[in-house]
């Protein structure tokens, strides 16, 4: 794996992060966006960091093209169920308010888990945290926000890191909430960027081929 930056919309992403005492591969990419009236809006660039290992907890589905997988759900439950370390580097292109960034997540991870009948007080309780941890913030342009997902632990970290403060964490400790942010970004058709499941889906098919 090279040393170069990858550059994801202009927004240079390093090949490899330090996590832990783990070097994790950026092994997806992709943007969000929405088009309104024809014009493309870009929100965030996004980055998916995996341990390499990964492509062993994937080995059902060696031989299968990028574009099949994209399509196929089993293939990122199996991702995203793999107990491995998995770390998302979110930055932010067009700025917006952290209210409405937490309420965006809040409503999607909800609607999630009661679609899975898993909504109850723990799970209100740990999105109102999650909510109030980015009411304060401001996310103008390059403002990273980062999601680590731990092999051993059903916990997520987030981090918001913005010019000139310092970063800033909240952890995630109820694992249904975990679980369907995970989702929400590696969810295969479900996913909040069809760009970057399909760079996942391309990437590791190209992992198994070797």
């Amino acid at each position: 794996m090279g040393t170069e930056m990858v550059n994801v919309d202009e927004i240079p992403f390093p090949p490899q992060i330090a996590i832990a005492t783990k070097p994790l591969s950026l092994l997806g990419h992709g943007i969000t966006d929405i088009e309104i009236h024809f014009l493309q809006i870009k929100f965030t660039a996004i980055g998916v960091y995996l341990e390499p290992k990964i492509v062993g907890h994937l080995q059902q589905w060696k031989g299968k093209p990028g574009n099949e997988l994209a399509e196929n759900d089993d293939f990122f439950e199996a991702l995203i169920a793999a107990p491995v370390e998995k770390f998302l580097r979110v930055v932010v292109i067009k700025e917006i308010k952290g209210s409405q960034y937490g309420v965006q997540l809040e409503s999607v991870v909800r609607d999630r888990l009661a679609d899975a009948d898993k909504y109850e007080e723990e799970e209100e309780e740990a999105l109102e945290k999650i909510v109030e941890f980015f009411q304060s913030k401001y996310m103008k342009k390059n403002s990273i926000i980062t999601f680590y997902f731990p092999s051993t632990s059903p916990t997520a970290e987030i981090g918001f890191a913005t010019e000139g403060k310092e970063e800033s964490k909240i952890k995630v400790e109820n694992a249904n909430v975990v679980e369907m942010i995970k989702k929400w970004y590696l969810g295969g058709t479900r996913g909040v960027s069809a760009t970057t499941i399909s760079s996942l889906a391309n990437t590791i098919s190209a992992e198994l081929a070797k």
